[in-house]
């Protein structure tokens, strides 16, 4: 089940929300999780002691309330929220901390961070960062790339070429994501972002020269953070085997699923004299035409029906 520490949470949304951690210094390693039961929408809201949240925000409503309460029913709040399993508290629109709010954070180990930003704004900015920093992930051998601002992954056995054919595809514009070990989030129903690890990025690997720096040898456009899958290209070796296994017409589309995402799937063959470059760029303009609904198989069979209909009229005038 993915996590994040209230640490990291922290670090990374300091600057973008003018977060100052005020107390719960003891709760930096406080988890916030996600699961099938609790989407990432849910984690983060503004004071909620039915559904609790596990970011609780105190907008302007929710100061005003607490400070307009007595100071027994004030307390007896806090006791029933902090009762609850929480993993921090923001008080956002750079509003004071109400009364005893200081006090039940350092008690219970939950950290209390403040934000000049207005509540709405701040809960959506949190929830696309956890729906990012939270989503389904998994790792793939592979190269992923753009190519004609499609994102491709390139697929297959050891040895076949993928990293050759990067280099080729790079080397015609196209820019290079990831190398070797492909990291995908599931950022939607139907989307999977690839994303480069930190020590891989700009890197790759070719047999015979080594790592190459590709920013560094083909400029900072042959490089790109992230990109959503759109397509797999798979290579295979071009046994007589794998030849007449494969669907030459390409009638009925093939896909690959990955966290329970179909992605579209093309198969090529890998033989010498063929120009897989070229061929991978041709599969990409193919898969964006059936995208705007013009199938090329579906073209020519039409035409062929349409030919031997004609064909057979023109041999039988009754």
């Amino acid at each position: 089940m993915p996590s994040i520490s209230v640490r990291r949470l922290y670090q990374d949304n300091v600057k973008k929300l003018d977060l100052v951690w005020v107390a719960g210094s003891s709760g930096t390693d406080n988890r916030i999780h996600a699961d099938q039961q609790r989407p990432t929408l849910a984690l983060v809201g503004h004071v909620n002691l039915i559904h609790p949240n596990s970011i609780q925000v105190f907008g302007l409503a929710e100061i005003q309330y607490l400070n307009g309460l007595g100071e027994t029913d004030a307390q007896r709040m806090l006791d029933q929220l902090f009762a609850l399993p929480i993993s921090a508290i923001i008080v956002a629109n750079d509003q004071p901390l109400p009364k005893g709010l200081r006090a039940h954070c350092e008690q219970h180990n939950v950290p209390l961070l403040t934000s000049s930003q207005p509540s709405p704004y701040l809960m959506d900015v949190m929830r696309i960062y956890l729906a990012r920093v939270l989503a389904a992930s998994t790792i793939m051998h592979g190269v992923f790339l753009d190519v004609l601002e499609v994102g491709v992954l390139i697929t297959g056995e050891s040895s076949m070429g993928k990293s050759e054919l990067a280099l080729d595809l790079i080397s015609r514009g196209h820019g290079l994501v990831a190398d070797d070990a492909v990291e995908l989030y599931r950022i939607g129903p139907e989307t999977l972002e690839g994303r480069c690890p930190d020590v891989l990025r700009d890197f790759l690997e070719v047999r015979g020269l080594g790592i190459l720096n590709i920013r560094a040898i083909f400029g900072e456009t042959a490089v790109r953070p992230k990109k959503v899958l759109k397509l797999i290209i798979h290579l295979v070796k071009a046994t007589d085997q794998s030849m007449r296994e494969l669907d030459r017409l390409n009638i009925q589309s093939e896909t690959q699923d990955i966290l329970d995402v179909a992605i579209r799937k093309v198969t090529l063959p890998v033989a010498a004299g063929r120009n897989l470059a070229v061929l991978v760029e041709a599969a990409v303009r193919n898969y964006i035409l059936q995208l705007r609904g013009i199938d090329s198989t579906r073209d020519f069979i039409e035409r062929q029906t349409r030919f031997l209909r004609e064909q057979e009229h023109a041999a039988d005038p009754d």
